[in-house]
C-alpha cells in the first residue's frame, strides 16, 4: 500500500493545458484621416489604432502618458516615472478627466507597453520616446521593416500548413 504518492502513470494519465501564448502580438485599426483633432483626442485615435487602448474602454491613462512623453520630446526632456506619473495628473486635470489608473505602478506598467511596442526607451532610470525623434521614423526603421514582416511571414507559414493538410 502506498500512502501520499502518485503513480507516474496516474500522471500520465492526466490531461495536459497548453497555453496558447503569442511570440508577438500586433493590433492594427484604422481610423479615419487625423484631420482637426485636438492634441488628446489625436493621441488617442493613434493608441487606438495601434491596440494600446480597446474601443469603448474608459481605462485610457495610456493615451496621457504617452501624450507626456511627446510633450517632453517637443522640449528634449528626459522623464523619470514619478515626473511621467506627475504630468499624467496634470494633463488628466487639464482634461477634465476623472483621476482614474494614475497609480505609480499603472504609469509604470503604461510605460513598459510604450517600451514594448518601440516608441519609448529607457536611458538609466529616465524615459524619452526613442532617441527624441520621430515616430513615423520608428514606425518605419522598427515596426514596419522588423515587427510586422515577422508576423506576416509567420502567419503565410500557417496558410501554407494549412493548404498541405486540407
Amino acid at each position: 500500500m502506498v500512502f501520499g504518492c502518485i503513480k507516474m502513470a496516474e500522471i500520465a494519465k492526466k490531461p495536459t493545458k497548453t497555453r496558447d501564448t503569442p511570440l508577438m502580438e500586433v493590433t492594427l485599426r484604422r481610423y479615419e484621416k487625423p484631420i482637426g483633432l485636438e492634441d488628446r483626442e489625436l493621441v488617442r485615435k493613434f493608441c487606438l489604432g495601434v491596440g494600446l487602448l480597446q474601443p469603448g474602454d474608459s481605462r485610457d491613462v495610456v493615451v496621457d502618458v504617452l501624450m507626456a512623453m511627446l510633450l517632453a520630446k517637443k522640449e528634449k526632456t528626459m522623464l523619470s516615472s514619478e515626473e511621467i506619473n506627475e504630468k499624467v495628473i496634470d494633463l488628466r486635470k487639464k482634461y477634465n478627466l476623472a483621476q482614474l489608473g494614475i497609480a505609480p505602478s499603472n504609469v509604470r506598467r503604461q510605460i513598459k507597453r510604450l517600451r514594448e511596442l518601440l516608441l519609448v526607451e529607457k536611458v538609466k532610470s529616465s524615459y524619452r520616446i526613442i532617441e527624441f525623434g520621430t515616430l513615423s521614423t520608428h514606425y518605419d526603421e522598427k515596426f514596419s521593416q522588423f515587427l510586422l514582416p515577422t508576423i506576416v511571414t509567420r502567419i503565410k507559414e500557417y496558410f501554407g500548413e494549412m493548404d498541405t493538410r486540407f
